[in-house]
């Protein structure tokens, strides 16, 4: 396999976008929706798949697309090519507040994993698929953190993260618990699984689920603190409530009304 060579510089602090350097006929893939802005010389093309190197015929493609729809994205993607004769420049943005990550597969062993909805972009000739689990306890109870996308190749990927960024080298034998929805990505030699948190009162109360991830080492792990599924469910918790505006806006207790209300959404 033998990926487009890219260059690319990332902007911005906590709203980041890669701007793509392009050389003549190269090709950069992308997420639906992750579009920013091109130069007048790129072509966008819609393609089935991932549009990787080793799809040559119809069924490969098919395969391809069909994994893509279990990880619950589209059958398509977007191709971006150079036509000119001299470099031209694409940009892509990442969703929601967070930072840019950009994996060189040549250094991971040609494969990283990451979380199901954290691809951007990639050099044509990475391939976009789903890492399949051996492991029955990841299907049951893994939740947002249990279908992984990964990524595979020997050219340049970028996937995205929520809140800030934590990245652990993990030793050989060292373990690290995880919130499954905080999981970004981790490299091949990383063995995962779910792990029961335990406990009567933590299961009931607790309020951080019942399950966690564990990843155990050799290996690098990149973490977030911000998973979008718990900025969604804070932003739906403050909406105001069918029938008008929240009746504590403007008031003199304000969110406390709420609390003293019954109202335990913060």
């Amino acid at each position: 396999m033998q990926a487009h060579e890219i260059e690319y510089h990332i902007f911005g602090e906590e709203m980041q976008y890669v701007e793509i350097e392009l050389d003549p006929q190269e090709i950069v893939i992308a997420e639906a929706g992750s579009f920013m802005m091109m130069d007048n010389n790129i072509k966008m093309e819609t393609i089935f798949g991932d549009g990787s190197a080793q799809q040559n015929g119809l069924f490969d493609k098919l395969l391809s697309a069909g994994k893509r729809v279990l990880t619950g994205e589209s059958l398509f993607m977007t191709a971006f090519i150079n036509q000119q004769s001299n470099k031209s420049k694409v940009s892509f943005a990442a969703p929601y507040p967070g930072k840019i990550i950009p994996i060189d597969l040549t250094q991971f062993g040609g494969k990283f994993i990451c979380q199901k909805d954290s691809f951007l972009c990639a050099a044509k000739g990475v391939s976009i698929g789903i890492e399949f689990s051996k492991k029955l306890g990841r299907g049951l109870f893994g939740g947002e953190g249990f279908i992984m996308q990964k990524l595979e190749g020997d050219g340049m990927a970028f996937v995205h993260t929520g809140g800030t960024l934590a990245k652990k080298e993990l030793a050989v034998g060292e373990v690290l618990k995880v919130d499954t929805g905080c999981i970004v990505g981790f490299t091949k030699d990383v063995d995962y699984d779910i792990e029961f948190i335990g406990g009567i009162k933590n299961s009931i109360f607790g309020g951080e689920g019942l399950f966690y991830a564990t990843l155990r080492g050799p290996g690098t792990v990149y973490i977030q603190s911000l998973p979008f599924s718990r900025l969604a469910d804070r932003i739906i918790a403050s909406a105001p409530r069918a029938g008008g505006n929240n009746r504590d806006e403007g008031s003199l207790l304000g969110g406390l009304g709420s609390m003293l209300n019954g109202d335990r959404r913060f």
